[in-house]
């Protein structure tokens, strides 16, 4: 007889996860034998560049990585980190102390949240938001408070309206997962100005920081003078390097916090996979040009979308960063919800539906250039269908 249970409190308060039941409403639709146009999960398709796949070969081949990995990641892979950050950012970073590898960005931020706040601590969450922020929260018995992104302030949050509110943690993440807006030095200055001042810890998730086009490669938040007092960044080889499935990344600035994430995972788990690690490294020692050519075919896929759809009579902005477009719901729809509903019913295109990212994502759309340019192509064909 099956056991009988209830979930636990912390469970009962999330939502489902919006891309699982994205995921769900595909995998139904090809099971009925429909050709799926999926500009939802944001999952690069280009394959992980050759060269990092030979040094993973290489690695996994040889015993000496067949075994517990060190938590903190390796020495080299720490010290591969520090160099790129130098060279990409002008920052320095101490390896031993101002590094630590994760299985994955995802799980760091949404651990942080448990190392560092206590029940009923109040956490500053952008809105809309890429969900761990708020479930990471959510799992530490932390209060959520929304700092909603507006298109009217390009998608920063308005600090001023937080003063009051005594957070402990503040989420930033830029380039932004939905809205791929980009944050100026002037305001990742304010946002540190105000975390010093109010004594608020400050997680910026910069996983979107190589893909941009048209303007200047986006700041750290830690070139920004007084973060390192207050500060750390999350980066990932996933988006960079198309190591999506690989689950590698880092977290890095102030040495305090990075102790406290370091003392939670060390009790959850054992690190990441020696050889990917080495294969990691690989990829941060790398010339550069797989990235800029990754930009330049995300900067072809994003062109040929948003003129598409503006040939629709779809107002876009253009996108200038990530690998996303946040698009305001076309007229004739009620809310973002019936867009994705209608799109997938009329032209087997599954796009994610902004109120999934949170409230204030009521209203747009967010659709992923993960897919070719000729099923962009396909894509805007089958949307005449709709307008």
């Amino acid at each position: 007889m099956p056991i009988n249970f209830d979930i636990s409190e912390r469970l009962k308060k999330l939502a489902p996860y919006l891309f699982v039941e994205i995921d769900k409403a595909k995998r139904q639709a090809k099971a009925e034998g429909r050709d799926i146009i999926d500009l939802g999960i944001g999952d690069p398709d280009l394959p992980t560049p050759e060269f990092i796949i030979e040094a993973l070969n290489k690695a996994a081949a040889d015993p000496a990585n067949h075994h517990y990995a060190l938590d903190a990641g390796l020495p080299k892979l720490r010290q591969a980190i520090a160099k790129w950050y130098l060279k990409r950012f002008n920052v320095s970073l101490d390896p031993e102390k101002e590094i630590y590898a994760l299985i994955g960005s995802k799980e760091g931020i949404a651990h942080l949240p448990l190392a560092v706040i206590n029940p009923k601590d109040r956490v500053l969450v952008p809105d809309p938001c890429y969900p761990p922020y708020r479930t990471g929260t959510i799992f530490a018995d932390g209060k959520v408070i929304p700092m909603p992104l507006l298109s009217k302030n390009n998608f920063l949050p308005d600090l001023k309206k937080y003063a009051r509110k005594k957070a402990k943690l503040m989420f930033i993440n830029y380039p932004n997962n939905p809205t791929s807006a980009v944050a100026t030095k002037e305001f990742l200055q304010g946002v540190v100005n105000f975390a010093l001042e109010k004594g608020i810890i400050i997680a910026s998730d910069a996983a979107y920081s190589e893909i941009y086009f048209d303007i200047e490669a986006p700041t750290s938040i830690l070139e920004i003078e007084g973060a390192k007092e207050i500060a750390v960044e999350f980066h990932s080889l996933s988006k960079t390097f198309n190591m999506t499935g690989w689950r590698i990344g880092w977290v890095c600035g102030n040495e305090k916090i990075i102790c406290a994430l370091a003392k939670l995972k060390t009790n959850i788990d054992s690190g990441i996979f020696q050889a990917i690690q080495l294969a990691g490294i690989a990829a941060l020692e790398s010339d550069g040009n797989h990235a800029k050519e990754m930009r330049q075919i995300y900067e072809e896929r994003r062109d040929l979308l948003i003129n598409g759809l503006r040939s629709l009579g779809w107002k876009i902005p253009l996108t200038t960063a990530t690998f996303y477009v946040w698009a305001k719901i076309p007229k004739g729809f009620k809310d973002s919800m019936e867009v994705t509903q209608v799109f997938l019913k009329k032209a087997d295109i599954i796009v994610t539906p902004g109120v999934g990212f949170g409230k204030s994502g009521e209203g747009f759309v967010r659709m992923a250039l993960t897919v070719s340019k000729e099923r962009i192509n396909e894509a805007v064909m089958r949307l005449k269908k709709v307008f």
